[in-house]
This record gives C-alpha cells, structure tokens and sequence, in this order.
C-alpha cells in the first residue's frame, strides 16, 4: 500500500511541474506514503498473516490425526498403539505437554 500511495504521489507531482514550490512538501508526502505503508505492514498485516499460516497449519495437523484416528478405530488397531500412533503426529514438546494434561484429567477422576 505504502508503495502505491509513493508511486500516486509521485505521479501527481510529476503532472504539475510548473510550480518548483510545491515539489519538496509533495514529494515528502508520497514517500510518507512508503513510510506508512512498510510501517503498518510490519505491525499489523505481517504479523497478522504469520498468526493466520501458524493457526491454519494447526488446523490441518489436527484433521489428519483425526482422520488417521478414525481409520485406525475402523481398522480395528489396539487403543494403545493407537494413542501411541496418534502421539507420533505431535512435536516432543507438545506430546509431553498433552501427556501432562491427560494425567491431571486422570488424576481427577480417580479422586472424583
């Protein structure tokens, strides 16, 4: 955006040459323009679309353990190898994350 609002900047100076006056504070505006532009570029859409990949990414690992979890149940594997299987699909650091998660939720209904 900021690259077009430079290049629509300059073409409005370059149309009226005639007044040498005007050209600095002109010019100066269209490359705000830029400034503008890079700026709200690198403190909201870029960071915006890298949180929108990361949350699609997730989005599409968790339908393939499902879809991997719905055709082993139909297969007929051991639960077991199952979660192990399905385990497998997860990072280390988030498999014990998970690990730690699931033992509270046992711990509870063990107490319950």
């Amino acid at each position: 955006m900021g690259i077009i609002g430079t290049v629509m900047g300059l073409v409005h100076v370059l149309s009226d040459l005639s007044n040498v006056d005007k050209l600095g504070p002109q010019i100066a505006m269209a490359f705000t323009a830029t400034l503008y532009g890079v700026a709200s570029a690198n403190i909201i859409w870029i960071p915006l679309a890298t949180k929108l990949k990361r949350r699609n990414e997730e989005e599409i690992l968790e339908k393939e353990i499902v879809m991997e979890g719905i055709l082993s149940i139909q297969a007929g594997e051991n639960p077991n190898i199952l979660g192990q299987k399905l385990r497998a699909f997860l990072a280390p650091s988030l498999r014990e994350r998970k690990a730690a998660k699931v033992g509270e939720v046992h711990a509870e209904t063990a107490e319950g």
